[in-house]
């Protein structure tokens, strides 16, 4: 058997034409008044009952029709944190020559899971570390170099 040749089991049954007279009564099933029970009626998307809509409730800036940047604190997006580190921990934590990631700095539990990583120059850093997938802060990269280190 292939699929062209399936038949249905149930007889078809035609779809219910509402409000044309017949079998059902005056209302027809769409209740008795109101704007539901017009024909031809539809409620557009966005009415809130006669409320102001949502676009008029939120704070406008001059000549804003088309900035994408929305100042309302309820559409701010929130920025993802990094985690910080100082230099000065590395130091204790890992060895000369060692790579390290942001994936190596969760895994010793420097850091959380998820979050972008930062390097700031607090303390000193005496061993040469190899640094990848890290963001660095200026006077952290320059402990590193002059430490003879390498940043990918």
């Amino acid at each position: 058997m292939q699929l062209h040749q399936l038949k249905p089991t149930t007889k078809h049954k035609s779809r219910k034409r509402v409000g044309r007279g017949g079998k059902r009564g005056t209302f027809s099933g769409r209740g008795s008044k109101g704007q539901k029970s017009r024909a031809g009626a539809r409620i557009r998307p966005g009415f809130r009952g006669g409320d102001n809509p949502i676009w008029k409730l939120f704070p406008k800036q001059r000549g804003a029709t088309k900035k994408v940047d929305i100042k309302h604190a309820r559409f701010r997006v929130a920025k993802k944190e990094s985690a910080v580190i100082n230099l000065g921990i590395l130091n204790s934590f890992f060895q000369d020559g060692d790579n390290i990631s942001s994936k190596i700095l969760v895994q010793k539990g420097l850091v959380d899971a998820g979050k972008r990583v930062k390097i700031l120059g607090d303390g000193e850093l005496d061993k040469k570390l190899n640094f990848s997938g890290v963001v660095f802060s200026k006077q952290a990269r320059d402990k590193i170099l002059k430490a003879g280190g390498t940043i990918k």
